[in-house]
């Protein structure tokens, strides 16, 4: 596994990251997404979907588990957050579907619930809260995911 740590400053500069990560998106990507609530994950997973090419709106999937964002080529980002659950129940049987699927990109939120159901080989997004709105944003990813992180400034 590689890794590579940014730091960003404000709300727009992670939106920014996640653009910049997102237009380099493929599809079959898998992202595990750790963090405080409250630590910027949605934030991200926003300029991820705009980045990939979504023109949907990001919201929290806290409430209703997961929501899907689409793209005019049929291209998917699949976003589930598993916040509020005890049992992961059929959404992990949608998230083991998904995430094998070359035309989706999976983001997941609160993972710890569905770790025997995500991939070993997937891209793991650590967000630590500096200051209100500074973030240190670490991406632990394996070598075949290097495309997605090669021009992102070291810290």
């Amino acid at each position: 596994m590689k890794e590579v740590t940014c730091k960003t400053s404000s709300y727009a500069q992670t939106v920014e990251l996640g653009e910049r990560i997102g237009e380099r998106l493929k599809g079959g990507e898998v992202f595990e997404f750790q963090s405080d609530l409250g630590g910027g994950k949605t934030t991200f997973v926003g300029g991820l979907a705009k980045g990939f090419g979504s023109p949907d709106p990001v919201a929290s999937p806290s409430f209703t588990i997961n929501y899907v964002y689409s793209r005019p080529d049929k291209k998917q980002l699949y976003h589930f957050d598993f916040y509020r659950l005890t049992d992961p129940g059929v959404v992990a049987s949608e998230l083991a579907e998904v995430e094998n699927d070359p035309d989706v990109v999976v983001a997941v939120e609160w993972g710890d619930i569905v770790h025997d159901v995500l991939p070993k080989e997937r891209i793991i997004v650590k967000i630590v809260a500096i200051s209100e709105n500074e973030r240190s944003i670490t991406f632990v990813y394996p070598e075949n995911n290097t495309y997605l992180f090669s021009e992102l400034k070291h810290v």
